[in-house]
């Protein structure tokens, strides 16, 4: 069975058999941020969820291959197995806690003393291929190690979300097309194409993930629509995927026919996974914004000058006529917004909680005409601050307000018509004019 799959002759079975289940395991996590990004669901907290998902995914599985190609080389080596997996779990763990430390606490200093982004970018740069040559020394291939690093980094909030568009298009512009165009002078697609093992693989992999995804999210207590979005984002395999096939062909795993299926199973669940995670999130019932705004929760400016003063002046604002501890809701929105900042760009902000004994939404709106920092993706301060609290037991609601708000920002002119109200009356009309109409 194993060679009908695509195993090289000389490979063993058993280490074959653990990088087919690492390979149809593995996530794109570039491809799920940018697919969550376009759908205006990376902010919250199905994004959050995915993400983190993604992540704790790509770690394991990258762990697992690691150690598979350490397996192999193993003989050719001075290392034994038993210490290449000891110094690569070491390795893990070290730059999973002390790296990532010190790198929290050089960050500051790198963006105070350097010019412009330079500094961070050459410092990555110089980290990740410092861990490449470590892991490549203690024979486990190079990519594990500067994977690793690109978590100690990203895990850091002093990594400003500009930086980190940066850094992936440095990666995008420079290094992918170098890739992409190196598989193609290795493998010809059209002699080593197998329809019966392309969708074989197809098939293994989709169900495979959907079902695990699925069982997972239901496990953690999130409704049926949210399950299937999730299985669907988690389904995108990219250039992970592609990565980890190409590694395998070049330690002789596996043959190119399995490779040139890898390939077609990565692109096309990454082409597949945003407009099926839109169909199974599409037939909810759609919460307005502006079907939860009030006078009473609405400041034409705020007098904060930073995102936790601007929390804090919103919360006591959303609260005064509610049966809620201001102290209490305002730790859960900071305690949430430091998770991952709420700056979605284009000037606006969506900071928000989910708070037990809630049973309605509650949206205050703050504006702020100097602007106040929500580390948005563009870099840009907020202007507008939409203030969402929701009951516990609906996630489904925020997710709802917060595409609703993205949507009504896509526009433009959005912001600079905002901004040229005077009073609660003006920004309603304004966000009813901007609001898509409902299809029909």
């Amino acid at each position: 069975m194993p060679m009908a799959f695509g195993r090289e002759a000389t490979a063993d079975p058993v280490i074959f058999a653990l990088f087919f289940a690492t390979a149809m395991a593995i996530s794109a996590l570039p491809v799920i941020a940018k697919t969550l990004m376009d759908l205006n669901l990376y902010r919250t907290d199905l994004g959050m969820i995915v993400v983190s998902a993604a992540i704790f995914d790509d770690l394991i599985g990258w762990t697992i291959f690691s150690l598979i190609l350490g397996m192999i080389s193993a003989d050719g080596t001075t290392l034994a197995v038993a210490t290449t997996l000891g110094l690569t779990l070491l390795y893990a763990a070290l730059m999973l806690t002390v790296g990532r430390g010190l790198i929290h606490r050089a960050l500051p200093a790198l963006q105070a003393y350097t010019q412009g982004q330079g500094g961070v970018l050459g410092f990555a740069v110089t980290l990740a291929l410092f861990g490449a040559t470590f892991t490549e020394y203690i024979g486990i291939h190079a990519i594990f190690g500067s994977f690793l690093v690109g978590i100690a980094l990203g895990a850091s909030h002093h990594l400003h979300e500009r930086t980190r568009m940066l850094l992936e298009e440095f990666v995008s512009f420079i290094f992918a097309p170098l890739f992409f165009g190196s598989i193609g002078l290795r493998v010809n697609f059209l002699t080593q194409f197998d329809w019966g093992l392309v969708l074989t693989v197809l098939t293994v992999a989709c169900c495979g993930k959907l079902l695990g995804a699925y069982i997972g999210a239901r496990w953690g207590g999130l409704p049926n629509r949210d399950r299937w979005a999730i299985g669907f984002a988690m389904n995108a395999r990219g250039a992970m995927e592609i990565i980890l096939g190409l590694l395998a062909l070049e330690a002789g795993l596996i043959t190119q026919r399995l490779f040139v299926a890898l390939v077609v199973m990565a692109i096309v669940t990454s082409a597949v996974s945003g407009p099926l995670m839109r169909w199974s999130l599409q037939r909810r019932s759609t919460h307005r914004i502006v079907n939860h705004l009030v006078p009473a929760r609405f400041r034409r400016e705020l007098a904060a000058s930073t995102r936790r003063d601007a929390i804090r002046e919103l919360v006591t604002m959303a609260v005064a006529q509610a049966d809620l501890n201001v102290d209490g809701v305002e730790s859960a929105v900071w305690e949430r917004e430091q998770l991952l900042a709420t700056g979605i760009g284009r000037g606006v902000a969506i900071p928000h909680a989910r708070i037990e004994g809630l049973k309605a939404p509650l949206v205050a709106v703050g504006l702020s005409d100097r602007g106040i920092e929500f580390d948005a993706p563009d870099g840009q301060p907020a202007h507008v601050v939409f203030l969402l609290l929701t009951p516990r037991k609906d996630p489904a609601v925020q997710l709802e307000l917060s595409a609703n708000i993205s949507q009504i920002f896509r526009e433009p002119q959005a912001l600079d018509k905002v901004q040229q109200i005077q009073n609660y009356t003006e920004f309603l009309a304004v966000l009813k004019t901007l609001e898509p109409r409902p299809k029909a």
